[in-house]
């Protein structure tokens, strides 16, 4: 069975996403060149990541999602930044009557949508100076190093071994299944669409230090494991995940290098 988009793609992450992923690089907003003007469209914007990092270097920042959880958890975050708005929406459903944009960013979201109409529409919501943006980052978990750090590195293999014990060895996405994981490919559809990459931005990943409950939120906050798809069981693997943590470290810290990141800038 080919993978399908349905709305519990993420359903229950919301919670647990903002903790359970490694932020983003606050260096990260000057590597845009904003000064101000303009206005940023942050597609699949979760719980307003990428989105509340670049606000305060654009006239507005509208973030949509499909998923009103996610929606609702950036509103949240976002209290007290008048030059925020937050649709639910679905990519495919763009342009919606939003405008035009100086910035339309994908951060880890744009292999969830139907690729070559989503990068078409952005295309035509583009101000005259305006540029596309994909973030290539992984944030729920680090990489392995050979510099010794100050905490023992997340378990992840054995992490993911627990998840396919309870869930089954092929990958969840919500109501149905990706065998073969997201799809890539992803320069080919933006040239396709008549984009043009203007620029790579790469930044190497920091040190990050995480506790037993950012890890147990990272786990939740995959649209491969996501807390409805333990369904009765949710408690119990939360336990046997829980004592996997402290087996691992006994002070429940970790340490571990988050991911290199890389941004490719289109402009049409």
């Amino acid at each position: 069975m080919s993978w399908e988009w349905d709305p519990t793609l993420y359903a229950g992450s919301a919670e647990y996403y903002a903790r359970g992923r490694i932020d983003y690089p606050a260096a990260l907003a000057a590597e845009f060149e904003l000064d101000g003007a303009g206005r940023l469209l942050d597609v699949g914007c979760g719980p307003g990541s990428l989105t509340l990092l670049l606000a305060g270097e654009v006239e507005e920042a509208v973030g949509i999602d499909a998923d009103p959880d996610m929606i609702a958890e950036a509103e949240r975050r976002a209290a007290g930044l008048p030059n925020t708005r937050w649709v639910c929406l679905r990519a495919e459903d763009l342009p919606a009557g939003l405008g035009k944009f100086r910035l339309v960013t994908f951060a880890q979201s744009f292999h969830w949508t139907d690729r070559p109409r989503v990068a078409a529409i952005v295309r035509g919501m583009l101000a005259a100076d305006g540029a596309c943006a994909h973030l290539h980052a992984t944030t729920h978990k680090g990489v392995a190093t050979a510099v010794p750090l100050e905490h023992p590195s997340p378990p992840h293999a054995e992490i993911t071994e627990l998840v396919r014990e309870y869930l089954g060895p092929v990958r969840r996405a919500g109501r149905s299944r990706l065998p073969h994981g997201t799809p890539g490919g992803e320069s080919e559809i933006y040239r396709t669409a008549g984009f043009t990459m203007v620029r790579r931005i790469e930044m190497a990943g920091r040190v990050v230090t995480r506790d037993v409950d950012d890890l147990v939120a990272s786990v939740y906050s995959l649209s491969s494991s996501t807390p409805h798809l333990f369904g009765e069981l949710q408690p119990e693997f939360e336990v046997d995940l829980r004592e996997l943590l402290w087996r691992t470290s006994s002070s429940g810290l970790f340490s571990e290098r988050a991911a290199d990141l890389a941004v490719d800038v289109w402009r049409p």
